[in-house]
């Protein structure tokens, strides 16, 4: 069995289930996608496989077949407060299990591999350890997890039934024995040095200040594999940065990977899964009846450029696309979707097809925001904002509404007045920089600036 290691590395800041892969476009030609086992990517509490698109741009930059990696939608992604007890729109452990040893046997049955890898983020590792002690583990070769709090956000003797109760009955079954890893498959933990809000030992990022969670640092790390540090990185930066997918293809392939920059397509296509926040829970449920337009803005403007470039209206799997794009387009997608703010995303260029450009309606308008003319949020799917770590300008300032020190926010909100309703807006972080328009609030719309880094 491999020993487990620390080592420290410096880095830049239907059972229902839905599998999506990329398709089109000419691959880097460095490695045939033989070499490599197919990868499934795992993601974490409340998110979806969209979060995964970068890292699979970079997979298929490397030469890996579209075919043989591939990302999974939880259907209910949200944790319970009690595992044990059922809660509307939300999963427990064994749901999660459930879905992702389905997911399992169908990316063996489509490529014929007799194992696959998987790769998790945050919560996504508790179903991947989940399926590989549970019977699974000669479908699976390796098992990265990043950012997983697999000895528990805390470790108290509250909540017994809590998933991320690192005293807790799910954490102790899994973490039981001598090696906290199952023989047969090669683990890897990534995690922070220190930035990642879901492993510090006092309780103010989960709503306790003061209070002792007696998990530290080194929280995600297990005996029994090899356990990385990849320096100032935060809780989601450890699975999707550029440094993390050096480390992620690395361990499977046993190589440096060729390249880090994702190779740009000529032509792009784009499509994904509208879903909602029904009672305010996110989930991965399709959205039958929402309308998704497609515009191409002025970068430096956020001004469309003609009507729309695609526009259609989602059926009962809630699918949408595919949209034909160019590759250095920034684009406006408008989605308005059943008793949701009519929502308007704006995006960077995307450098590559992608089935995962899933869309989500903004939350509802708050008071706040309904007093406002129009609101604006600056929203980072992959990775939180960090000052003074990072350059985070929006409108030109930093956020008021985005704490310094621990990586915590990944929105900020501009709510302007009535006066300033179609004005352009800049949300700036690091090199990516995306020009948004303000909406009128009154007519229950909201802008989104989402970045993809």
């Amino acid at each position: 069995m491999k020993l487990s290691r620390r080592t420290i590395l410096r880095g830049a800041a239907s059972v229902p289930f839905a599998l999506a892969s990329l398709r089109t476009g000419a691959l880097a030609q460095t490695a045939p996608a033989t070499e490599l086992p197919p990868i499934l990517f795992v993601h974490g509490n409340g998110d979806y496989g969209a979060l995964w698109m970068t890292t699979l741009w970079r997979m298929e930059s490397n030469g890996i077949a579209r075919d043989r990696i591939m990302a999974i939608n939880f259907t209910d992604p949200l944790a319970r407060t009690d595992d044990k007890v059922e809660q509307a729109g939300r999963s427990s452990t064994e749901d999660q299990r459930r879905e992702l040893a389905a997911a399992v046997a169908e990316l063996k049955r489509r490529t014929g591999a007799p194992r696959v890898a998987l790769v998790g983020s945050s919560r996504g590792g508790y179903a991947i350890r989940n399926v590989i002690k549970n019977g699974g583990a000669g479908d699976v070769s390796h098992a990265v997890l990043c950012g997983t709090p697999n000895h528990g956000v805390f470790a108290t003797d509250d909540q017994p039934n809590n998933e991320f109760n690192g005293r807790g009955t799910f954490l102790r079954g899994l973490n039981e024995g001598e090696s906290e890893v199952t023989p047969g498959v090669a683990f890897l933990t990534l995690r922070s040095d220190g930035l990642d809000k879901f492993a510090q030992p006092d309780g103010r990022f989960i709503g306790k200040p003061g209070m002792p969670t007696n998990v530290t640092a080194e929280g995600p790390e297990l005996k029994g594999a090899t356990n990385l540090v990849l320096g100032a990185l935060d809780h989601r930066e450890v699975a999707f940065h550029p440094r993390a997918f050096r480390e992620i293809y690395k361990f499977i392939a046993g190589r440096e990977p060729a390249r880090i920059a994702i190779v740009p397509e000529t032509s792009v296509r784009l499509s994904g899964l509208v879903t909602g926040t029904p009672g305010g829970v996110p989930t991965n449920r399709p959205v039958a009846g929402a309308i998704v337009d497609v515009f191409r803005v002025d970068p430096d403007t956020g001004e469309r450029k003609d009507g729309a470039l695609y526009s259609s209206t989602t059926g009962s799997d809630g699918r949408w696309g595919p949209a034909q794009v160019d590759p250095a387009w920034s684009l406006e997608f408008v989605l308005t979707s059943p008793d949701a703010p009519t929502t308007h995303i704006y995006r960077s260029p995307f450098p590559r097809s992608s089935e995962l450009v899933h869309l989500r309606p903004a939350r509802p308008l708050g008071p706040a925001d309904k007093a406002a003319g129009a609101v604006v949020i600056m929203s980072r799917p992959r990775g939180y904002f960090g000052l003074p770590r990072d350059v985070v300008l929006l409108d030109g300032k930093e956020p008021a509404d985005v704490k310094a020190g621990v990586p915590t926010d990944a929105a900020a909100t501009l709510r302007l007045p009535a006066t300033e309703v179609g004005r352009n807006i800049v949300a700036q972080f690091g090199e990516e920089r995306i020009v948004a328009r303000a909406w009128a609030a009154s007519e229950n719309r909201i802008a989104i600036a989402e970045l993809t880094y």
